[in-house]
């Protein structure tokens, strides 16, 4: 790899730069990591992105005063350097869906349906036992609304969302314009809908690390490198922060 003052760095948020909670709203954002992250993109000369599954306004809420480049509901909302932001509006297309996801969710207690406006994610973290209706649901529901919608697969999650954008298309965007362009990526995430920002970076020579793998049963990543968890991630971006800050 090169140095890591040429990295443009990409961040998942949710069980990357923060733990995952029982739902949602219930996540707890330590005070120290918008202050690191504003160190990192200073370092980096701005080159810092975060990549999630989360709305741009909820990105802002979490790291406050800090507004980052940044790609919410995995690319449907972007962000660039420069402060210009796009917005896909799936909403109107998701209506019977959101009802029936509603509906889903009163007769299976311990689910929760996040509506995102652009998506819909449902969850069962508290309901584990309802996996089995949920992906019947969604499947059913994905089918109805054609091919240009798909079922994003998370943690104790089904999102429904178009295909494009995704993490990849998102790392592909921010590394066509400054001041991402011209720098090798890296990407950092925690989950499936991570993959495909991990293969974003290894396409132009960058490198890609999961967080958190061996708590997943069962699964296997296309990253290179692993870091066993959150508190990892923080002490290795500290280093990475004092690394380039020395140089």
């Amino acid at each position: 790899m090169p140095p890591p003052a040429s990295w443009a760095l990409f961040l998942d948020v949710d069980g990357t730069l923060i733990e995952i909670a029982d739902a949602p709203d219930a996540v707890h954002v330590d005070e120290h990591v918008g202050g690191l992250l504003a160190r990192l993109s200073r370092c980096l000369n701005g080159a810092l992105a975060l990549a999630s599954g989360r709305p741009l306004d909820v990105l802002d809420r979490f790291f406050a005063p800090l507004e980052l480049p940044a790609a919410g509901l995995h690319g449907l909302e972007r962000r660039s350097a420069a402060g210009h932001v796009n917005r896909t509006d799936g909403a109107l297309a998701l209506g019977p869906a959101r009802r029936e996801l509603e509906r889903f969710a009163a007769a299976h207690p311990g689910t929760l349906l996040e509506d995102k406006s652009a998506t819909l994610a449902l969850h069962y973290r508290r309901a584990a036992g309802a996996e089995t209706a949920a992906r019947e649901v969604m499947e059913r529901i994905r089918t109805s609304l054609g091919p240009a919608y798909g079922v994003q697969e998370g943690k104790m999650v089904l999102e429904l969302k178009p295909h494009r954008p995704n993490k990849r298309t998102v790392v592909e965007d921010f590394m066509d314009e400054a001041p991402f362009r011209d720098r090798v990526p890296v990407f950092i995430g925690d989950d499936i809908t991570d993959e495909d920002g991990f293969a974003a970076a290894q396409s132009y020579g960058g490198a890609a690390i999961v967080v958190g793998l061996q708590r997943e049963t069962g699964r296997t990543s296309n990253a290179q490198y692993a870091l066993s968890g959150v508190r990892e991630l923080h002490r290795w971006l500290e280093a990475l922060g004092e690394r380039l800050e020395s140089r």
